[in-house]
């Protein structure tokens, strides 16, 4: 692997190796760029990967302490857990499901579509979906997402099938095992999917894409990139012209480092961005870095979720086989008929015995939850993800008297939902209950959100700085050589898991990057 100078000040420093960072990382690097990946993480791989629920939950998951506020469930349930992400090499890519759906036409226009909503902080994108389809099409090719360029869809596990015949018989039409970045057959030089179950606890197989051993690996191959495990971003620094100049970091020993740069990309998961831009404060820039328009950390995004599990008079086994590898796309349109705007997804979900009891009904016991628990393989489940609206409240702040281990304040995360996200929840929970009764479930139960991992906004793109932190390409307005390159940046959330999007966002920032730099403007 390549090593460069920590006052080599010619490299553009990535924060964070996950969808964005690690994606940033090898398309700069294939056009020559030399790349400094800070990771807060350490490095596991397929090999090391726990296929125990707990045991993994503690080998990957982002646990440095965290508070919230708000009324969203997730305050009393999970107060100090607001998000499941990852702090490891191949940040959350090792953890997610591997969905990958990219965002319809309306969602880009969330403002010009649904209007003007009470309590929502509605805006365009500043980029249409015609713009991304070639940079979602390259994302698509990377990634292996079946159903794209000629790959085939997953088989469809007993999970699925529940689903399936639920939701034919209600007359849904676009029931499918998903557009998945998991190899259905082998390809670009990972075998197919064993259909092992543990997608949440990281691939053995390596058939599922994740930046840990797909772009990383190709990147260290050109010599352009520099990899730092075990490495704390605390504070970016700048010039006297108010240009990005490095950052400070921690490295694995604790010891305090200094890397300089040419550009700065911050990748580092929603919460993390922001709480970055805020602790990064100075005289020139008292309210955070990239913070003119006052919205760095506003209008925080985690998506509509909830989920459906139906009890049957026969062995399901939901868990055996690839765990979202089914979806009901037909309530993604938008049909302000149904009592909301926007839409949702029906994704398959299946949670290994130990989670089923933490994430069931946190809190909660009884008959009622014991019946489920003893019918665990007579259970169907799935999570429903529909876009939340944007709120300008709901935001990521620096806590007032709680540090971290590096003396830096600790991220409050508030959210409370919008009337907005509670008609499409009760919605979706109705809809997914009524699928598994038209399948013959005895009975269904509603399980309420908990920590997402489909964290968005809080340095949203737009046209106009004085309503967004950063432009069409992620450069922030304030600062020309600081950008955004993670589920930050979107305007909206729509109802499609995010990875695919930000993948899609970072190939067309990389494009934009070496062109700026070839012709000097950052």
């Amino acid at each position: 692997m390549a090593k460069f100078d920590n006052t080599d000040d010619s490299v553009v420093v990535i924060i964070g190796s996950g969808a964005g960072g690690g994606t940033l990382a090898n398309e700069l690097a294939q056009k020559g760029i030399k790349v400094v990946v800070l990771e807060a993480g350490a490095t596991q791989s397929s090999a090391s990967f726990i296929n125990d629920e707990w045991k993994s939950f503690g080998q990957l998951a982002w646990l440095d302490n965290r508070t919230t506020s708000g009324n969203w469930r997730v305050a009393k349930d999970f107060p100090n857990l607001p998000a499941w992400t990852c702090k490891t090499v191949g940040g959350t890519t090792t953890h997610w499901a591997g969905a990958s759906l990219r965002l319809e036409e309306h969602e880009f226009k969330a403002r010009s579509t649904y209007g003007e909503i009470k309590g929502a902080n509605l805006m365009d994108w500043p980029v249409t979906l015609k713009e991304l389809e070639p940079f979602y099409a390259r994302a698509e090719d990377k990634m292996g997402v079946t159903r794209t360029n000629g790959i085939p869809g997953l088989p469809g596990n007993n999970n699925f099938k529940v689903m399936y015949a639920g939701a034919t018989k209600l007359g849904y039409k676009q029931v499918h095992t998903g557009n998945m970045a998991i190899n259905s057959q082998p390809r670009d030089g990972r075998g197919r999917c064993m259909q092992l179950g543990f997608c949440f606890q990281g691939c053995k197989s390596g058939a599922k894409w994740s930046t840990l051993y797909t772009e990383l690996p190709k990147a260290e191959k050109t010599g352009n990139m520099d990899l730092r495990p075990e490495s704390h971003v605390t504070r970016i620094e700048h010039n006297d012209a108010g240009k990005v100049t490095g950052v400070v970091y921690f490295d694995k020993d604790g010891k305090e480092q200094r890397q300089k740069a040419r550009v700065v990309c911050v990748a580092a998961n929603t919460i993390e961005t922001a709480r970055l831009l805020l602790l990064s404060a100075s005289n020139t820039y008292k309210d955070g870095l990239a913070n003119s328009s006052g919205q760095v950390g506003r209008n925080y995004m985690r998506h509509l979720t909830g989920s459906v599990y139906g009890l049957f008079k026969q062995p399901v086994n939901m868990y055996r086989g690839t765990t979202m590898a089914g979806i009901i796309r037909d309530e993604a349109h938008n049909n302000p008929k149904r009592g909301f705007v926007g839409g949702y997804e029906m994704e398959t979900l299946a949670l290994g015995v130990p989670f089923m009891a933490a994430f069931l009904d946190p809190g909660g016991w009884g008959s009622g939850f014991t019946e489920y628990m003893e019918n665990y393989t007579n259970i169907a489940g799935m999570w429903i993800v529909g876009e939340d609206m944007p709120r300008e409240s709901n935001r990521i702040t620096l806590h007032a008297t709680l540090k971290d281990k590096w003396g830096s304040p600790i991220p409050n995360v508030h959210f409370d939902d919008h009337e907005n996200d509670l008609a499409m929840r009760e919605h979706a929970f109705r809809q997914g209950q009524r699928v598994y009764a038209a399948a013959g479930a005895i009975k269904s139960f509603r399980t309420p959100p908990y920590p997402s991992t489909h964290n968005l906004g809080s340095c949203r793109m737009g046209a106009d700085p004085k309503t967004s932190v950063c432009n069409a390409h992620g450069q922030t307005h304030d600062i020309p050589n600081l950008f955004i390159s993670d589920g930050s940046q979107f305007t909206t959330g729509g109802a499609e898991n995010p990875t695919l999007t930000i993948v899609t966002l970072a190939i067309r920032q990389a494009e934009y990057i070496a062109s700026a730099m070839t012709a000097r403007t950052v």
